[in-house]
């Protein structure tokens, strides 16, 4: 058979790829990590550190500060916020208050009168109540970005803050794990895709040939 036809049949699998697939397959190749100075200003370079320090202790990439030796280039941007937050609540105060009189007068003698007053009040007190709660808020999106430019994989990322961990913090921590994940997903991915192939069709056997009668002997 000829080589071109096996190098068609070889490469078939790959001729219908996705732009997923394409990325997963570019994804499974990186190795060696830049991460950039994301923008922000100086929350974002906190969470750039802390996103380091996240990526190296997962063991699977190899970080780098030289951004010609990177496989990938890890880009976008983050922020940091500190805020208060105010509850109020307040009863009013209420009042009420009940007046009469009253009059009466004898037919027969005038002189003869009567009145009566009464009254009643009654009052409620005023209640109000002001909280305060201070809370710490992180996010950052990022992309990873191949050599030729390609978009390989992005996320975002945001928290208030774990049990046992800063906002900032977790959110390196989300990121790292994600890309991780998607990194081991895509290796497999890979993987799979590999072992579909295409079977060349065996060459036909050639004909055979029958043997010459020989004449039997006299």
């Amino acid at each position: 058979m000829p080589w071109f036809v096996c190098a068609i049949l070889f490469f078939a699998p790959y001729a219908d790829q996705t732009p997923e697939d394409e990325a997963a397959q570019q994804l499974s190749k990186v190795r060696r990590i830049y991460i950039a100075v994301l923008t922000g200003g100086d929350a974002a370079l906190q969470i750039r550190d802390l996103l380091m320090t996240s990526l190296h202790n997962s063991k699977q990439f190899i970080i780098t500060e030289e951004e010609d030796k990177a496989d990938a280039v890890l880009k976008g941007a983050g922020d940091d916020d500190v805020f208060t937050d105010t509850f109020q609540a307040s009863d009013g105060l209420n009042a009420r208050s009940l007046i009469g009189s009253g009059s009466s007068e004898g037919l027969r003698n005038y002189a003869n009168s009567s009145s009566n007053h009464s009254g009643a009040l009654s009052l409620g007190q005023n209640e109000s109540s002001r909280t305060e709660e201070r809370k710490h808020e992180s996010i950052a999106t990022v992309r990873l970005v191949a050599k030729d430019g390609d978009v390989i994989w992005s996320a975002t990322a945001e928290s208030l803050g774990a049990k046992f961990l800063g906002a900032s913090a977790d959110v390196a921590d989300k990121l790292a794990k994600r890309l991780v994940t998607d990194y081991k997903a895509a290796k497999a991915h890979v993987a799979n895709t590999d072992q579909v192939r295409v079977t060349p069709a065996p060459t036909s056997a050639p004909a055979l040939v029958p043997a010459p009668r020989v004449p039997a002997s006299k």
